[in-house]
């Protein structure tokens, strides 16, 4: 049976509470706090071939979270629970229900995170259910529940804005799951009872469980400079090394120039490979081993109040490997929450496969940051997929004035091009998305 850290690590704390004194105890509550955020997301999804009919989701969520106050010198408690409801919106007909926003029911519950933690100065250590944040496996948050992970971390920081984090992953929770599963988005939806959807879903049901991650990374901030370095292994799917930095040049005028820099390689993870074994196909094509590399750069500048960027990104085909050198991306792949410069709100490359890219965006604040316009434009050149290209616009509008913590947002990104059904018949696509939300 597999590692369940949650269970062990609450009868931990349990055992370890029997020796607190009253003080602790305390503490616990008089230090504690919670918080949340509500969701209402209407998705539509418009599609120009008639064969495929318009699809179409709305949910109120709920994320509750809460954390104990530190006690026995640096331990704490936490968790999240999260639901979400259609209110009598589901169509009849699944083909017409946009299922990546929270599965084709009408509710879901689940808890996200229940950790143990323990901080103190330069050391966190956090085991069980988490939220985590790193460039190739984190929250996915772009749906009404985010996606969570049962999982060690270590983060230590031996000096001021230098982290190094250290991390195990045993199983996750997909946006639209209601609990932990051995697998990824690689698997079919229902694999092993998940309630997952929006995957890819290249694997047949017959496909052995996921072993997890082993992730080590760090990350640097000083002044205009960011830089960060990972390492992962997707035990069974792949092992990547990834580096990212940028730099931002302070002129004390209201235009300062950056630059970004990053690059990835992957490999095999060993001669079991899963994707390998099944010869699953991505991109439409099956392989013998893995093998990826990406680079990309990103340059821009501010302008009073907003900013322009160009970002330029190549994945190589590689004849022989999985999706003819397709990057393997087991917690972004089709979600388009990775950190290529050029992914648009759709997809990337993650998802489009070998071939390269360019995007160009633009936002502008507006009435003291409260409104917040963006548009871009993103142009794929694929060896597999075709040539495509995407137009985005984004609305931000921040009512802290009217109640602090409530914000609405419509993304638009309209998908025109590719072959191989990249697009549902090879026509248009078009993806709305209004989203309201409110902190407390």
């Amino acid at each position: 049976m597999r590692c369940k850290l949650a269970v062990a690590l609450a009868l931990a704390v349990c055992a370890a509470g029997a020796h607190a004194d009253s003080d602790s105890f305390s503490d616990i509550f008089t230090n504690g706090h919670v918080d949340g955020e509500l969701r209402l997301y209407d998705f539509n999804r418009i599609y120009d071939t008639p064969a495929t009919p318009d699809a179409h989701a709305l949910s109120l969520a709920a994320l509750i979270n809460a954390q104990t106050g530190a006690f026995l010198g640096g331990f704490s408690l936490g968790g999240s629970f999260v639901t979400a409801n259609a209110l009598g919106t589901k169509d009849d007909n699944p083909a017409k229900i946009d299922t990546s926003l929270m599965g084709p029911n009408s509710s879901l519950g689940a808890w996200s995170q229940a950790y143990l933690q323990f901080k103190r100065d330069w050391f966190l250590f956090r085991g069980g259910y988490q939220y985590l944040n790193t460039p190739w496996m984190g929250g996915n948050d772009s749906r009404v529940i985010p996606s969570s992970y049962n999982a060690a971390l270590v983060d230590i920081t031996p000096v001021k804005d230098w982290n190094i984090y250290a991390i195990r992953t045993f199983s996750w929770k997909s946006r639209t799951s209601n609990g932990m599963y051995d697998d990824n988005l690689y698997y079919p939806s229902k694999y092993n009872g998940d309630s997952m959807y929006g995957n890819n879903g290249a694997l047949p049901l017959t496909a052995p469980e996921a072993n997890g991650t082993w992730a080590a990374g760090t990350t640097y901030v000083n002044g205009g400079l960011k830089a960060e370095g990972w390492y992962y292994d997707f035990l069974r799917f792949a092992r990547m090394g990834y580096v990212n930095g940028s730099y931002t040049f302070n002129t004390d005028t209201p235009f300062n120039p950056f630059i970004a820099v990053q690059a990835l390689r992957e490999n095999d993870s060993g001669g079991d490979n899963i994707l390998v074994q099944t010869q699953a196909k991505l991109v439409g094509v099956a392989g013998n081993r893995v093998k990826a590399e990406a680079w990309g750069a990103d340059v821009g500048t501010s302008i009073y109040d907003g900013r322009i960027d160009f970002a330029y990104n190549k994945l190589d085909g590689e004849s022989g490997a999985v999706g003819e050198g397709s990057l393997i991306s087991p917690y972004t792949v089709n979600y388009a929450t990775d950190p290529l410069f050029t992914t648009s709100m759709i997809r990337g490359l993650v998802e489009i496969g070998p071939g390269h890219a360019w995007k160009a965006r633009a936002q502008y604040n507006f009435f003291d940051k409260k409104l917040q316009l963006v548009a871009a434009y993103a142009k794929y050149t694929s060896l597999e997929r075709g040539d495509s290209h995407d137009v985005y616009f984004d609305i931000i509008y921040n009512l802290d004035s009217v109640l602090k913590g409530l914000q609405l947002r419509d993304r638009w990104e309209r998908s025109v091009g590719g072959v191989a059904n990249l697009n549902p018949g090879n026509e248009p696509f078009t993806y709305n998305r209004l989203m309201i939300s409110y902190k407390f």
